[in-house]
């Protein structure tokens, strides 16, 4: 299991140096220059010899750690790192402008004090004399880009063509931190020439204008048929078919707009009906109660008295039970049972 880690842990390194080897072969010097009397100011207003290193690649790529150096001896593949590296100038970390964007440039003065900032190296460039120049990795072993500059007049630079070319650009001329070979009164045509002398591009860029404009010819015409297949369609529908299912639909469709629109107006909690229904149907439920409503009383009872056979029998018992009572006295009346109503 443990070699197996560390087999894993092997190959990951090696991918990641790959990466960050082949992140860092998209660095190279872009142009140099080394007796500046006219050109750029550094941040406190001195002219002094500048290098300008470009990433040719799209991706962004930090290149704090690695070096600069102008003595050839560190092409000896004898001489340790130790030693290579006291002859070499780091670039430092702390910038964020280190962190270089793809196809961007960035510039570094050199003859200067780093305690002046980042970009300032202490590399020692001649003013008037032939220069080498050579840009290595971080590990200070793998030599990234160099160049051999000829001695230079003041404010001349030596600038990169092509992948392989360099030149001498005049003091009116000098591109430090943009694309080299620019020049404002350059016509396009000048422009599309130097930038494509073979005329590929030019050639492909047509093409690609003619495919386009005829899938869009094609794609209307398409679109057109289909409508007007459509539209002949529905002129035989019209003229086969009856009016009048025509007409409920559009009464349907009118029904359906009208609750749309006052659910849009009075919210979902209407359902869609109108306020005037909901009136109509409360003002027939009120009728209804009121032509339906029995039973009404003024909460009095009445008592009316009604004769019943009891008092015969009452009389008749008492006949027999007691004494004759004398004619002058007359019977007590009994109550009769009232009746309710």
């Amino acid at each position: 299991m443990n070699k197996i880690k560390i087999l894993l842990s092997g190959l990951f390194l090696v991918s990641a140096s790959a990466v960050m080897a082949q992140g860092a072969k998209n660095i190279r010097i872009n142009e140099v220059l080394t007796n500046n009397t006219a050109s750029i100011q550094d941040e406190y207003g001195q002219r002094e010899a500048w290098i300008e290193v470009e990433n040719t690649s799209f991706t962004t790529y930090n290149i704090r750690g690695m070096y600069f150096t102008t003595d050839r001896n560190v092409l000896d593949p004898k001489m340790s790192v130790p030693e290579r590296i006291k002859r070499m100038i780091v670039i430092p970390s702390g910038d964020v402008r280190t962190q270089i964007g793809g196809r961007q440039h960035l510039v570094f003065f050199c003859n200067s004090n780093p305690a002046q900032g980042k970009l300032h190296l202490s590399l020692k460039v001649p003013m008037s004399e032939p220069l080498w120049i050579g840009f290595y990795n971080g590990n200070a072993t793998e030599l990234i880009d160099s160049v051999s500059i000829p001695a230079l007049a003041a404010n001349q630079s030596y600038a990169r063509q092509n992948a392989t070319g360099w030149a001498v650009k005049s003091a009116e001329n000098v591109t430090p931190g943009i694309e080299n070979f620019i020049k404002t009164d350059e016509t396009k045509d000048a422009k599309l020439k130097r930038e494509d002398p073979h005329g590929f591009g030019i050639t492909l860029l047509a093409m690609g204008i003619v495919f386009f404009c005829l899938a869009v010819l094609f794609l209307f015409f398409w679109l057109f048929g289909l409508i007007m297949a459509h539209l002949d369609t529905a002129k035989k529908v019209a003229h086969t078919q009856p009016i009048k299912p025509i007409t409920k639909t559009v009464e349907v469709t009118h029904d359906l707009a009208h609750v749309t629109g006052n659910i849009l107006q009075d919210g979902l909690k209407t359902k869609g009906i109108d306020k005037e229904v909901y009136i109509a149907v409360i003002s027939m439920a009120l009728k209804q109660y009121q032509d339906d409503v029995h039973d009404v009383e003024s909460g009095i009872i009445t008592i009316k008295s009604h004769q019943t056979g009891w008092a015969d029998e009452g009389s008749q018992m008492t006949h027999f039970s007691k004494p004759m009572i004398p004619t002058s006295h007359k019977a007590p009346k009994i109550p009769t049972t009232p009746e309710i109503r």
